[in-house]
């Protein structure tokens, strides 16, 4: 019987990791793919649009914009550097948001994907404990709205296995009757990198697709599903076992090169592991995991403290990019 070898392959929710994978060592130019990078106090923002079908099929991703911030610092708790990724954000989600046409008073659905009672999956229900909610006011009291807020409503579905429905159908329920112009969906992703972990965030037009996720979530959040634009926002707060296992095989092989070992000594260190070909490395990986039932996901054993950090930061973005009155001086004050 073939083996199924995809459980067991390289990977990621992030665009700008399939970006690399698909551009190898040599950092290849793909064609249909722009990338700008900007680099600024610790704070690295790539923002890559997949113009057409070719940009598309060679690194996997649907055509769209996707904007990514790096801060490795993250980890290190630095209350200054978190308030400075808020900025970073609220200033990029904003600018998002222009250049896809979404209107500045347009009313937002916030939905938080994931499982609440699982650290690493629960990224998105903190970020909508932590957000701005306005609609109740434009619906019970309109005419004392002070200037400078928009019209923001917030759900956390929970996921198929709390209460047997898909998110995307709760939501669409809740589009039918509250008629959001907008939906800004929130959910933890999976990196192929570790130092990705808890350090970045991506923002994207194209939404939540099926499979995507660490929650393989089965219907997708996208215009095409829900008739609105939808944008979503992802942190990686895991790597699957199989992709680090991969990750050690290629670095020890290209850190033997690099050292200046030769042929004959790179080749009695590795043995026969420098030649394979990747589905044969890919075999090793399933024989080494299969014992455990297939994969592991991975998560940092300090999770609690980074994914309450990091809702934070997405959270005080958010209501700085979406409520005018809400600035870089008192974004503090909306969150806990």
């Amino acid at each position: 019987m073939e083996l199924d070898l995809q459980l067991y392959s390289v990977r990621t929710d992030l665009a700008l990791e399939a970006k690399e994978m698909a551009q190898g060592p040599q950092k290849t130019p793909i064609p249909g793919v722009n990338e700008e990078v900007e680099e600024a106090d610790g704070i690295k923002v790539t923002r890559l649009a997949v113009a057409n079908d070719a940009g598309s099929q060679a690194i996997g991703r649907a055509i769209g914009n996707y904007v990514t911030l790096e801060v490795p610092a993250l980890r290190g708790g630095d209350t200054g550097l978190q308030q400075k990724v808020s900025v970073v954000f609220a200033r990029e989600f904003e600018q998002f948001m222009d250049r896809i046409g979404i209107d500045r008073n347009a009313s937002v659905l916030i939905v938080g994907l994931g499982n609440w009672n699982v650290t690493p999956d629960s990224l998105g229900p903190l970020v909508v404990e932590n957000s701005l909610i306005t609609r109740q006011f434009y619906e019970l009291v309109p005419d004392q709205v002070s200037p400078g807020y928009r019209n923001v409503s917030a759900i956390a579905p929970g996921v198929l296995g709390l209460t047997g429905i898909e998110s995307s159908e709760v939501v669409q329920g809740i589009i039918d009757r509250t008629k959001p112009d907008v939906i800004i969906a929130i959910d933890a992703l999976a990196s192929r990198s570790l130092e990705r972990i808890n350090t970045t965030i991506q923002i994207a037009d194209i939404g939540i697709h099926p499979g995507s996720g660490i929650g393989n979530k089965r219907r997708g959040l996208t215009k095409e599903i829900l008739g609105i634009p939808c944008i979503a926002i992802g942190v990686p707060t895991v790597c699957y076992a199989s992709t680090i296992v991969n990750n050690v095989l290629e670095m020890m092989s290209r850190h033997f090169g690099q050292a200046g070992a030769g042929a004959t000594q790179t080749k009695e260190i590795m043995g026969m592991l420098d030649d394979i070909s990747e589905h044969e490395r890919l075999s090793l990986v399933k024989e080494v995991l299969e014992p455990l039932g297939h994969d592991l996901i991975v998560t940092p054993k300090e999770i609690d403290e980074f994914i309450e950090e990091i809702a934070n930061i997405v959270a005080s973005g958010l209501n700085a990019a979406l409520h005018e009155a809400v600035d870089p001086g008192n974004v503090g004050a909306y969150t806990h």
